[in-house]
């Protein structure tokens, strides 16, 4: 079974056993079980994001929609993430950049690669 597929069987049983549903709050409605914003293509973004991690690792985030792809180009070249056509891809960027934009306050930019002191481990093979 595909990740897609599994992702949509996890997400349909969820609405079946009424685990899941939008609560109100003061910016926007929340789901309940994943914690997303209910807004357009929230529901494409828990299918392709909930089968290989939490969706708190999504809420946790902030970016703009470069931000956004680099994390998902990161995710297929590192973590297996399946390639997207490109209309699904553009629409789960388009959601997270507008209610996960970059925030004034929150966790720091990460350092420069140029400035972090060399890996002692880089290059060297458990045995």
């Amino acid at each position: 079974m595909t990740p897609v597929r599994f992702a949509s069987l996890v997400g349909s049983a969820a609405l079946a056993l009424g685990l899941t549903g939008p609560v109100a709050s003061e910016e926007s409605e929340i789901d309940l079980l994943t914690g997303l914003k209910v807004a357009d293509d929230w529901e494409l973004v828990r299918n392709n994001c909930i089968a290989c991690h939490s969706l708190k690792l999504v809420t946790q985030q902030r970016g703009d929609a470069q931000k956004w792809l680099k994390l998902i180009r990161w995710m297929q070249k590192t973590q297996n993430l399946w390639q997207f056509d490109p209309d699904t891809e553009a629409r789960i960027i388009a959601y997270l950049a507008e209610n996960y934009p970059p925030a004034e306050h929150g966790r720091r930019a990460a350092v420069p690669d140029e400035l972090l002191p060399p890996n002692p481990y880089a290059g060297s093979a458990p045995d």
